[in-house]
């Protein structure tokens, strides 16, 4: 799970931005949201321009680059701030896997370009390299010990060169490396608005109507709709191509793509990601940018307690003030951000914050600050 999350010099993160995890309080309320001392459930405020996509797309960052996803994305076309002078974009990830801390950190002078990677486990650098010192680079894992040290010409990072090149030995330290490449492998950004298009671990499914298909899910759809207060009757019919999801009704139907409003659309769009981290259980964060889009607030929050229900960690960024709120999530997992800083409710005041307190009426009356 992530603790910490640290960029510099990526979109409008000029400084070093931190993101903590990790500072969370002892409420006795919403237990669920907080896994071994560590925010589980997340929901980020801040105003247009701030950088909520711009996070996402920086902790998304880790997985496109040891993946290797070299595929050209318009989300990374721009990846240093405007007018900067440095020379390198810097990411730092803190994990922690069953009470031990697993530190990652690298610089880059373009999107797919590493110049420098270190990798720490309990305490310990086990692999590094800074390419604008010397290609050679440290590695301490057992069982990697007759891999070349020298990297020559690529910016292949050190960590999938390790991975695909060799058999590590039964140990605690080389399954903490183990657990930190599927962590690393199983993070998702996407948004629920917008289409079926996602950055990071790669999905069993292209679209909702190959998803209902395969995994015969039309009822479910249809019940998940009708629960959220949108009364349909759906069918999924076979076509030459792909099958298409229909509204039906008196017998007749049409094409769900067609006569869906916005807001149905795009419910149907986070229905089918809601699925796809059921399905996929190797899915260990996922960070939904603008979720709740066009919804009512009743529906915002049973997408939230729907979402709550997963074993990932989970990111959401939202605009509605209404769904901020004691009965759904607790302070220390509310997040104010603005360019320079992100902290929680929690941080933000010095007051004791109780279940009973009504924090968005406080939120608009100016307690936490800006």
């Amino acid at each position: 799970m992530i603790t910490k999350f640290e960029v510099k010099n990526f979109k409008n993160f000029d400084d070093w931005f931190c993101f903590d995890l990790s500072n969370t309080k002892n409420y006795s309320f919403r237990p669920e949201c907080i896994s071994d001392g560590v925010v589980s459930k997340a929901l980020i405020y801040g105003p247009n321009g701030s950088g909520k996509s711009n996070l996402g797309f920086a902790m998304l960052d880790l997985t496109r680059h040891l993946s290797g996803d070299r595929i050209a994305s318009d989300n990374y076309e721009h990846y240093f701030p405007i007018g900067s002078n440095h020379e390198l974009a810097e990411f730092r990830y803190s994990f922690v896997f069953d009470g031990d801390d697993v530190v990652y950190e690298y610089g880059k002078s373009d999107k797919n370009t590493l110049v420098y990677e270190s990798l720490t486990i309990q305490d310990e650098q086990v692999l590094q390299v800074d390419r604008r010192e010397s290609t050679t680079a440290t590695i301490n894992l057992k069982g990697a010990e007759t891999l070349k040290t020298d990297m020559g010409e690529s910016s292949i990072s050190l960590v999938t060169y390790i991975k695909n090149n060799s058999l590590l030995d039964d140990n605690r330290q080389n399954d903490l490396f183990e657990q930190f490449i599927k962590q690393a492998s199983g993070m998702l950004f996407f948004r629920s608005l917008k289409d079926y298009r996602s950055l990071g671990a790669k999905l069993r499914h292209r679209t909702v109507s190959e998803f209902l298909s395969s995994e015969q899910k039309v009822g479910h759809l249809e019940k998940f709709l009708n629960d959220a207060g949108i009364a349909c009757s759906l069918e999924l019919v076979e076509t030459d191509s792909e099958p298409v999801l229909m509204f039906v009704k008196n017998g007749k139907k049409a094409p769900f793509a067609e006569i869906a409003s916005t807001g149905t659309h795009s419910l149907v769009v986070l229905y089918f990601w809601w699925q796809q981290l059921v399905v996929n259980p190797d899915i260990s964060f996922v960070y939904i940018d603008e979720f709740d889009a066009f919804y009512h607030h009743e529906l915002s929050r049973l997408v939230i307690r729907q979402l709550c229900q997963l074993n990932a960690q989970v990111i959401l960024t939202t605009h509605n003030t209404s769904i901020m709120s004691n009965d759904i999530l607790r302070p220390d997992c509310y997040f104010l951000l603005n360019k320079q800083q992100i902290g929680s409710l929690a941080d933000k005041t010095e007051k004791e914050l109780r279940s009973a307190h009504n924090i968005e009426k406080m939120y608009r009356a100016g307690a936490f600050g800006g």
